[in-house]
């Protein structure tokens, strides 16, 4: 596959989001993230990760509001593969918000199926988010992930990789419910066999169900290191 064809969409997602934002309700910024991967038994996995979200600008209610940190998260994920495509996990989400910690607990399980000339992923799972004063938010999620190598049948060391990931988030949090809706596409390098870099468009969708649909445009920079 031509390597023009991912970074033309790319750029034409880039092209979308600029239309969105001068016309509705948006956030935009930075979504940083360092995940490390290291094998700690038999079919046993750790997962570390560390994620930053930084606002760029922001419009609500007709008010642009420019650059502010917004938090920083800190998981940790321990899967164990159940069957030849199948893991279940689980895990603990600490959030740093405005100089507080929130509280998160997280259940999943995925199932990867691999093709001929790709890889699907499904992730199915659950969480729990407690935060000092306010009603427990429970939250279930469907992603499907679609990773198409752009040489060849297969992703190798030094070549590019298209990812696509489309999410379904469902909250519930005292009676009240909300949908968000994600769709991320992905330019990805593998540099070696425990390394990779990615870089995108995380758009979120939320609200929409009262009528105060919200736009959320962060620019994804993923790194993925295997001890």
């Amino acid at each position: 596959m031509n390597i023009n064809i991912p970074i033309l969409m790319l750029l034409g997602s880039c092209f979308i989001c600029s239309i969105a934002t001068s016309q509705s309700n948006y956030r935009s910024g930075l979504l940083p993230s360092v995940n490390l991967n290291k094998e700690i038994a038999k079919d046993w996995q750790l997962n570390f990760k560390i994620e930053s979200r930084q606002l760029l600008k922001e419009r609500s209610l007709g008010n642009i509001t420019s650059y502010d940190y917004l938090h920083t998260d800190f998981a940790f994920i321990v899967s164990n593969k159940v069957g030849f495509n199948s893991k279940i996990g689980g895990g603990y989400l600490s959030r740093l918000k405005d100089n507080k910690f929130i509280h998160r607990l997280i259940q999943q399980y995925t199932y990867v199926k691999k093709y001929s000339s790709f890889r699907m992923a499904h992730r199915f799972s659950t969480d729990q988010t407690f935060v000092p004063g306010a009603p427990t938010e429970y939250r279930f999620r469907y992603r499907a992930t679609l990773e198409i190598p752009l040489n060849g049948k297969s992703i190798d060391p030094k070549e590019f990789y298209l990812k696509i990931n489309n999410e379904y988030l469902n909250a519930f949090e005292d009676r009240e419910y909300d949908l968000e809706i994600r769709f991320s596409p992905l330019l990805g390098l593998k540099l070696n066999e425990g390394n990779k870099l990615e870089l995108g468009l995380d758009y979120r969708l939320d609200s929409f169900l009262e009528n105060e649909t919200r736009n959320h445009f962060w620019t994804s920079i993923n790194w993925y290191l295997k001890l």
